[in-house]
């Protein structure tokens, strides 16, 4: 049965449409966390349980952290939460609901049918096969992966490091 393969498909365009067109980042968030589960899902079906779990652990869970991250850097006062409480509102939430709602159901469709007829490849991608493929075949890439990510850290702390004298041109217009 291919019908999970192709449930799944459609929920992450249909979140991903959503972030593309959402204008307010938290929406668009919350339809791209949906979109990542939606991959996930994918990945647990085509026999990949290994880059499903990764990309839940990764992926799902990292923008998580890098958005409140976000958050914390900008340092947002206490005039935005009244903002925020008028973003929140029930249909801000709906479709990501909605969503989710049509993965939970696929989900449970998928544990209580057997795995091995549920998968759609031919065998089970294994940890031990993923990891000896990212450190013999593609060693190269991943030591890229891992100087960009650290460019990145690097570039990012110097971006919203204050010095200590400082004062953001925010806590200036509040005084």
């Amino acid at each position: 049965m291919m019908w999970p393969f192709y449930l799944m498909a459609l929920v992450a365009i249909i979140s991903t449409i959503r972030v593309i067109t959402n204008s307010n980042p938290v929406h668009a968030l919350l339809s791209l966390i949906v979109s990542l589960l939606a991959v996930a899902g994918i990945f647990f079906i085509v026999g990949a349980p290994f880059a499903g779990a990764l990309e839940i652990i990764v992926y799902a869970g990292a923008i998580m952290v890098l958005f409140v991250f976000v958050v914390m850097m900008l340092n947002l006062g206490s005039h935005t939460v009244a903002q925020e409480k008028a973003w929140l509102t029930s249909s801000t939430w709906a479709w990501p609901a909605a969503m989710s709602f049509i993965l939970g159901l696929t989900l449970v469709w998928m544990l209580s049918y057997s795995q091995v007829d549920a998968t759609l490849g031919q065998q089970l991608v294994t940890p031990k096969e993923v990891g000896t493929s990212l450190f013999t075949k593609y060693l190269l890439l991943v030591e890229v992966a891992a100087m960009l990510l650290l460019g990145a850290i690097v570039a990012a702390y110097h971006l919203g490091k204050r010095g200590l004298g400082e004062e953001s041109e925010q806590d200036k217009e509040q005084d």
